[in-house]
């Protein structure tokens, strides 16, 4: 027995209204229901349901595809047009993060709220702000895909606040602590040393020198080619994250590059040739070393030299404000690095070139006096 609109009476006596939620993947509508022992008590139950669904869908839109999903079309989508490292990555955040809070939820059902519920989440699992900025980011990407598509009409998370991350500052050493370092790298009787030298005088990132191949250095015009890297990236496997090492071109054009060799650079790597029997120059067994060996021999050398609060990454920091010390210009460093932009080199090196400025206002003070 029918009563007014999508309300049945069923079988078991009990009575049954069903309201749009909005359409499938398929683009079928997909409906819910409210149960009741009463006509009256359905209707109730069913109205504030049917108006709320209504407004959702002419205001948000009509998909009721699952966050999840969409989550998974979006990155088979992407897949094709990424770098391996970063759909790994987008992979990986999606997994762990924002599925299990938000992937039960409708994308027409995404709203402030929504946005709110995993920010707190994000919050409690004491993340930082700079990696909450990047798990938004990749959210953000996903439901603008579902946008592109009219999927939806609006992004729901536009309104929320993140936290500001605080920009590090890319210390470098002092060149007393670099010159402590070196000699210890110089003193290493294998090729452990070598990496902390092609970082402080070639500005190579660990999986760069993980990934340089014998082929990639020209000892006759004394450059190195950097053009790839190896990393170790996470996997999901059956919702469990696990880690695989990757070997990918460099992470933008910019990115590969021609490094010239200093003397000490040069000496050291035709030692160090001489010596070898594999395709890279950190070979174990005809493979590569992966960057978290390189990482440890790293560790144990920063102790000899007694310089335990350093990272690695800090010695490609070094590098450039020795360039940019030496009067070189921003241009050149900037290629140097890899950089997309030299102003991008400027925003990252802007405390390496304050005394420069100084020098360029007491310049000018000489000049007008």
């Amino acid at each position: 027995m029918r009563r007014g609109e999508n309300i049945y009476r069923r079988k078991d006596k009990r009575w049954e209204g069903r309201y749009s939620v909005g359409k499938k993947a398929n683009g079928k509508r997909k409906y819910r229901s409210v149960y009741g022992k009463s006509l009256q008590e359905v209707r109730q139950k069913l109205y504030p349901l049917k108006l709320k669904y209504q407004l959702i869908q002419e205001t948000q839109g009509g998909a009721c595809i699952l966050v999840e999903e969409w989550g998974q079309r979006w990155l088979h989508e992407v897949e094709e047009h990424v770098k391996q490292s970063t759909h790994a990555n987008y992979k990986h955040k999606l997994a762990r993060y924002v599925l299990p809070v938000i992937g039960n939820y409708a994308l027409n059902e995404l709203d402030e709220a929504a946005g709110l519920e995993l920010l707190e989440s994000l919050k409690a699992r004491e993340l930082k702000a700079s990696t909450i900025q990047v798990i938004f980011r990749i959210v953000n990407q996903c439901i603008h895909s579902a946008i592109a598509k009219n999927l939806l009409k609006s992004a729901p998370f536009a309104s929320v606040k993140l936290p500001k991350a605080v920009k590090n500052k890319h210390q470098a050493l002092t060149k007393k602590e670099q010159k402590s370092l070196e000699t210890v790298a110089l003193t290493e009787k294998t090729s452990k040393g070598l990496p902390i030298l092609l970082a402080l005088h070639a500005g190579l990132r660990i999986g760069e020198a993980s990934a340089l191949a014998w082929q990639d250095i020209n000892f006759d015009d004394n450059t190195i080619h950097v053009h790839s890297t190896f990393q170790r990236v996470f996997c999901v496997l059956d919702k469990e994250s696990k880690t695989e090492l990757i070997h990918t071109s460099s992470k933008t054009d910019a990115s590969a590059r021609y490094i010239p060799m200093s003397g000490l650079l040069r000496e050291v790597l035709l030692k160090h040739q001489a010596e070898s029997t594999g395709e890279f120059v950190f070979s174990t067994k005809e493979t590569p070393a992966e960057p978290r060996l390189l990482t440890y021999h790293f560790h144990k050398l920063r102790s000899k030299a007694k310089l335990e609060h350093i990272h690695f990454h800090q010695l490609r920091h070094t590098f450039a404000t020795r360039c940019i010390e030496s009067k070189g210009d921003i241009k050149s460093v900037s290629q140097l690095m890899g950089h997309s932009s030299a102003k991008l080199t400027l925003d990252t090196y802007t405390d390496s070139m304050l005394e420069q400025r100084i020098k360029v206002v007491k310049q000018m003070e000489r000049a007008i006096s």
